[in-house]
């Protein structure tokens, strides 16, 4: 749009899931993923090398199935490099960079050197795909002769791929992720760099940085407008999940958060991978999770946050949501054990309500919300899959239309029931009704449909308080 005085502005926002996408932030794969090693690539959270030309393809063709749909779609190597036009953020990103003192004092300041000497292209390329041995001249010291051939001076980003884990957006702010694995920090200190120093960001407000606590943005949902849920495990520490908590409550960009436990094995994926919203009262959900999610509610009141007891996820999200009840479309398993939820479709992109973008290998999934009624553009990403991330991750909304505000009414004209009355909140739709209730409890599974395991131990991948709405109030535990 233009603003006064003729000069091109940018409108930034994102309030739900399932507003109509505008504008969003990807990263297409390149030099990073190409110069993978066996021994870098389990130091870098990869546990197979990586096919890069593959990869690159099948992102192309995320990315233009996403301008087909009128969606602008930024990159973030462009916008790094633009922003590292401006001395200050050269200077904030060669710190990032220099932190710790894996370098050593020697190293370090040649790398400083060599750093300072690039042009905003190349040092762009270098922050994302690293640095090797042979590619700093005259390297020395005994940190430098230390270095296996396989080994980098600075380590590349390969993760970078999943854009949604390092920021994201609620309401007009912008949330840079503090994430917990070492080696995945740069990802989101690249991010803040763009954020606090590319011309299009001038004057965002912040809600979130990278010196908190450990906070994914894979595990943060916005189920609704003034409705956030977060995931809290390894990745999200409950310390991190109530500072975001905090800060959304009190910049009034929520009214409810939700404290989602969730149970992270080796591998296994965030939140987002076991609950993809598509539409304002419609979630896509791996079979039996759904029943056994649990959530806190927390509030905001004048004496501080108030934290609800464990309920529920399903009837927690719908009182929040101020809807009578979930729909669940059942993802559907793979019948070989042990894939893990990113086989199975569980990490879709909605595009507006009831539009979905999908990998096409989840067969089974799109089936579902096809038959769900909702529309599914597939893409490929066999390649891109095999890397624990779906279109969701991969894409980090920088603007959505928005969700239509106010909280709907149930059909006698209230509001909806607390959480320990809605006798009726969940619907599923799939082989997996079989688990609604009054069917045979959270592990049970239908004809068709192999029972899910149940999680196993985690691992690895404001200015006033707003008014609250007329919910029931939940029943409360100590804080």
């Amino acid at each position: 749009m233009i603003a006064a005085g003729g000069i091109v502005s940018h409108a930034h926002g994102v309030d739900s899931e399932i507003g109509r996408l505008r504008s969003v932030l990807v990263h297409r794969p390149g030099l990073e993923l190409r110069r993978m090693t066996p021994r870098a690539g389990d130091r870098l959270l990869f546990d197979r090398l990586p096919w890069a030309s593959r990869a690159q393809q099948e992102h192309d063709a995320f990315a233009q199935a996403l301008r087909d749909q009128g969606v602008e779609v930024l990159y973030v190597t462009e916008l790094l490099q633009d922003a590292l036009e401006y001395q200050p953020a050269r200077e904030q990103a060669i710190r990032s960079v220099l932190r710790g003192g894996a370098l050593g004092e020697e190293l370090r300041g040649q790398v400083r050197d060599r750093l300072d000497a690039l042009p905003p292209e190349d040092l762009g390329q270098v922050l994302i795909a690293g640095l090797a041995p042979d590619e700093l001249p005259g390297g020395s010291g005994l940190v430098f002769q230390l270095l296996d051939r396989s080994d980098f001076v600075i380590d590349p980003v390969p993760n970078l791929v999943f854009a949604r884990d390092s920021s994201f957006w609620v309401g007009d702010r912008v949330a840079v992720a503090s994430l917990a694995q070492p080696h995945r920090r740069r990802e989101a200190e690249l991010l803040r760099v763009i954020y606090d120093h590319h011309p299009r960001f001038a004057g965002i407000k912040r809600l979130y940085g990278p010196e908190l606590e450990n906070l994914d943005g894979g595990d943060v949902l916005l189920l609704a407008p003034s409705v956030l849920a977060v995931g809290v495990g390894q990745r999200t520490t409950p310390a991190g999940a109530e500072r975001l908590a905090r800060h959304a409550l009190e910049a009034g960009l929520a009214h409810t958060v939700l404290a989602i436990p969730v149970d992270q094995p080796p591998g296994s994926g965030y939140l987002d991978t076991q609950c993809t919203v598509l539409d304002a009262d419609t979630v896509l959900m791996h079979p039996a999770l759904a029943f056994t999610l649990t959530a806190h509610l927390i509030t905001m009141r004048p004496a501080g946050l108030r934290v609800s007891r464990p309920q529920p996820f399903l009837e927690a999200a719908a009182q929040a949501m101020g809807i009578e009840r979930l729909r669940v479309i059942d993802t559907g398993l793979d019948p070989v054990g042990g894939r893990g939820p990113w086989d199975d479709g569980g990490n879709a992109l909605a595009l507006g309500p009831g539009l979905a973008v999908c990998n096409e290998r989840n067969t089974q999934t799109i089936t579902r919300l096809e038959a769900a009624g909702v529309a599914v553009i597939g893409v490929p990403g066999s390649e891109l899959g095999s890397s624990r991330g779906g279109p969701r991750c991969m894409a980090c909304p920088v603007a959505r239309e928005p969700a239509a505000e106010g909280e709907p009414e149930t059909a006698d004209g209230g509001r909806g029931e607390p959480a320990d009355q809605q006798r009726d909140s969940v619907h599923l739709t799939g082989a997996g009704a079989a688990l609604a209730p009054g069917g045979s409890g959270p592990g049970a599974s239908g004809p068709d449909q192999p029972a899910a395991p149940a999680p196993g131990p985690a691992d690895t991948r404001p200015d006033q308080a707003q008014p609250q709405p007329a919910h029931p109030e939940p029943e409360l535990a100590p804080v």
